[in-house]
């Protein structure tokens, strides 16, 4: 299978189809979720693999395009299951999804200096 290349500003079509099924969603969304989701509704050929789904989930969320948080530890506990880490639409990723023509930039982190201390 071969690697899909992204063009500079453009979401690949599984973080598109992403993006616009956490829009129709319109509340908190968690990984397997999210899964299902998308081979019901999406081309179910978009994902592959469960690692692939949280590694786009994870470049969303480096690209503020989705927030994320760990739920309450309490309702997991009461359910007798693992917790689990909630998404959500972020503006951005909210305007991102409605404007398909949209193109995004990739987030820019500040690099640290280091501060030397004398020998």
């Amino acid at each position: 299978m071969r690697a899909m290349r992204r063009k500079p500003g453009q979401l690949l079509p599984l973080e598109r189809a992403i993006c616009d099924e956490a829009r129709d969603l319109g509340k908190d969304f968690y990984g397997y979720q999210m899964a299902k989701r998308l081979q019901e509704v999406a081309d179910s050929k978009l994902l592959t693999a469960y690692g692939t789904l949280y590694r786009a989930l994870s470049r969303l969320q480096d690209m503020g395009l989705l927030q994320s948080r760990w739920e309450d530890p309490r309702i997991p506990a009461r359910e007798n299951r693992p917790g689990r880490r909630l998404y959500s639409l972020t503006a951005l990723g909210e305007t991102v999804a409605s404007d398909s023509t949209l193109s995004v930039r990739p987030a820019t982190r500040k690099r640290l200096r280091r501060k030397w201390a004398p020998a």
